[in-house]
């Protein structure tokens, strides 16, 4: 078939054919940014709904376990982990007590008697209280202590030392017979018996149950 018309309105056809393509082209795009606009809009949306709903149950949750005491909890496992630190090291030295309280009991002196011992958390230390009949019985207490030619202490140090005159209402024999109180801080030495860190297989032997 052979195209008879001007060229000028074969020109303008085929520019009015490029428009409509063009057109299209451009509303597809349009379409297409529109769509990509509503899909980030609602993905914002959904990502805000769930931030806020997490923190919703975060609230709720810590809400939650301060009313069921979960601070108090807190601080009593601190205090058992404490406690249980300071069991593992009394272990580790494996102090026998028993053995250690005759010894103890047959170095101080007459006018005086024992009340506490307690593993204190300085590694291979323990403190040591007393009650005794005068101050020069108290004083004595830590003088036998610190002996060295006893193999127990390499050190003993007083914390704390004092008197009082019983009131003529006093019906504690022991506040009587024994007013003054001492309280000495004392370290083992390396080769004490009583201390279960040594390798001697005498030592281990006394140590078994």
């Amino acid at each position: 078939m052979i195209n008879l018309l001007p060229t000028d309105i074969k020109s303008n056809y085929s520019y009015g054919k490029r428009n409509v393509t063009l057109r299209r082209w451009v509303v597809a795009f349009i379409a297409a940014f529109i769509g990509l606009a509503v899909i980030s809009t609602y993905g914002l949306l959904t990502m805000q709904q769930q931030k806020s709903h997490y923190n919703q149950l975060i609230s709720a949750s810590q809400k939650s376990l301060v009313d069921q005491g979960y601070a108090k909890t807190q601080t009593e496992i601190k205090d058992i982990s404490s406690n249980f630190a300071l069991v593992v090291q009394v272990l580790s030295n494996q102090v026998l007590f028993s053995k250690l309280i005759t010894q103890i009991a047959t170095i101080i002196p007459a006018q005086a008697n024992l009340t506490a011992l307690e593993i204190n958390k300085e590694k291979g230390a323990i403190d040591i209280s007393a009650i005794t009949s005068d101050y020069q019985s108290a004083t004595q207490v830590q003088v036998n202590l610190a002996d060295q030619t006893n193999k127990i202490f390499s050190s003993a140090d007083i914390v704390t030392i004092g008197c009082t005159t019983p009131s003529a209402t006093e019906t504690d024999i022991n506040r009587i017979k024994y007013p003054c109180t001492v309280s000495i801080h004392a370290l083992f030495s390396r080769d004490n018996p009583f201390l279960f860190i040594s390798n001697s297989p005498v030592t281990t032997k006394a140590a078994t149950p």
